[in-house]
């Protein structure tokens, strides 16, 4: 078992910049790959970025890329997303989830339905 809290949202206006974090613990933080994932009401749950185990390879979704950064601090058991030029449509509930994995390939996953743990959420309002 995994436990995840993220911390980090709020209200800030367009053109901001906010920094999530994402607090594991409950197993070895090096075993689990992570994501990021966002919804907003009325929405299915939607990727936004991805981490491999080592923090090595990350991906994201395209409306997010050049403004958002997703790394991990193993020695922390933290996970983080730098989201910077935030725009009314990144307003959302942020979640973050971790994957375990069994082997110590660059790998990361996009589905919400690959991963094992999600946290409970932080709210990102995004006002114009």
């Amino acid at each position: 078992q995994v436990q995840l809290v993220e911390s980090g949202g709020g209200l800030v206006q367009a053109g901001g910049s906010l920094r999530l974090s994402c607090a594991a613990s409950g197993r070895t933080f090096s075993n689990y790959a992570m994501g990021w994932f966002r919804q907003a009401p009325g929405k299915e749950r939607e990727f936004v970025a991805a981490i491999t185990w080592s923090g090595g390879t990350t991906y994201y979704v395209d409306s997010v890329k050049g403004r958002f950064t997703i790394s991990r601090d193993n020695a922390k058991n933290t996970v983080y997303l730098q989201m910077n030029s935030l725009k009314p449509e990144d307003s959302a509930v942020y979640y973050c989830a971790a994957k375990y994995v069994t082997w110590r390939g660059e790998r990361y996953y996009t589905r919400t339905y690959e991963y094992d743990y999600w946290g409970q959420g932080t709210q990102v309002t995004v006002s114009s």
